[in-house]
């Protein structure tokens, strides 16, 4: 049985474990393992490679992904989606794995619906905001390097009279920005999932620098759209300069995590035996609870993420 893996839409540290495992375990198990170049825009052009041990060898500790991932706009057109399944047949593949996040579930799901495609979705998005699942792939490491910057941060503001306000990632979802704020002792945390309460937060704070408060930690989630709201606000009814930090791409890259590395192995091998012992698949992996399941796709991309309550419990303990 012939089988294909591709990255979908933003990298996440994690990919490259899962791509090394997939070749890995697809010949262990017999079948013809393919490798997929430039996501879905590589399916269209038939960027569809024979894969061997030598491609994988080495990659396991780089961030990224070795066979690079896109957006597509031409994906939107049936006419390419056409194309894309010819090129499957035309090598003999019969299953593919999709590492990617919400946008590449959603069009592997229009993509599906269309044509006699076998497949299982990786969630692999820093976001970690996949209806579903407990566990994205990519989240760990992208937590690390975002602890790694807020303690340095913290050390060059404790050195001043200042504020420092971190932007994070997540889209629309505020786990990276809770997470990161726990961890790191931030001072204010302000995420898409709770309105900012910038009186009562404001009145703590001018309480502490009025006693003696000489610096403090804010960060915000990119979502919110805030982070020239809450610069002001630090600045001007706090009385703490500011300075600002936006974290941006360096959250996708670096050396993923322990965690990460065994997440990718498990996620992987789930997806590959379900291939092999199923024709007529259109799911996605997820981690539940410390069990590894298979959701409909349907039901993946129909449902909307929501912050576990213990993270939004956390965050009113900032007020």
């Amino acid at each position: 049985m012939a089988l294909a893996i591709m990255s979908s839409g933003g990298d996440a540290p994690g990919m490259n474990p899962a791509i090394k495992k997939f070749v890995d375990y697809v010949y262990k198990q017999g079948g013809d393992p393919y490798l997929i170049y430039d996501g879905l825009e590589g399916l269209i052009d038939n960027k569809i490679t024979p894969a061997t041990h030598r491609d994988v060898a080495g990659i396991l500790h780089r961030g990224g992904t070795i066979i690079r991932s896109s957006r597509s706009k031409r994906f939107f057109e049936h006419k390419y989606r056409q194309k894309a399944y010819e090129n499957l047949k035309s090598h003999g593949i019969t299953g593919l794995v999709v590492l990617g996040g919400d946008g590449s579930f959603r069009a592997m799901e229009k993509f599906s619906s269309e044509f006699d495609l076998n497949f299982v979705g990786i969630p692999s998005t820093i976001d970690n905001d996949i209806y579903g699942t407990d566990y994205c792939l990519g989240v760990d490491t992208a937590l690390n390097v975002i602890r790694d910057a807020l303690d340095k941060i913290r050390d060059t503001a404790s050195s001043f009279n200042r504020a420092f306000l971190v932007e994070v990632m997540g889209r629309d979802c505020g786990f990276l920005a809770i997470v990161s704020a726990m961890v790191s002792g931030a001072e204010v945390c302000v995420i898409p999932e709770v309105k900012f309460d910038y009186e009562r937060i404001g009145k703590r704070l001018r309480k502490e620098v009025e006693e003696g408060r000489n610096y403090a930690l804010a960060i915000v989630s990119e979502g919110t759209k805030q982070t020239g709201e809450v610069h002001k606000w630090l600045q001007e009814t706090i009385g703490l300069e500011t300075r600002v930090s936006i974290l941006g791409h360096i959250q996708r890259g670096g050396n993923p995590t322990v965690r990460d590395r065994l997440m990718a192995f498990d996620f992987t091998i789930t997806a590959v035996d379900h291939l092999l012992s199923h024709s007529d698949s259109n799911k996605v992996v997820v981690y539940q609870k410390g069990e590894y399941k298979l959701m409909e796709i349907e039901e993946v991309v129909s449902g909307t993420y929501q912050l576990p309550q213990r993270y939004l419990d956390a965050i009113k303990l900032l007020d």
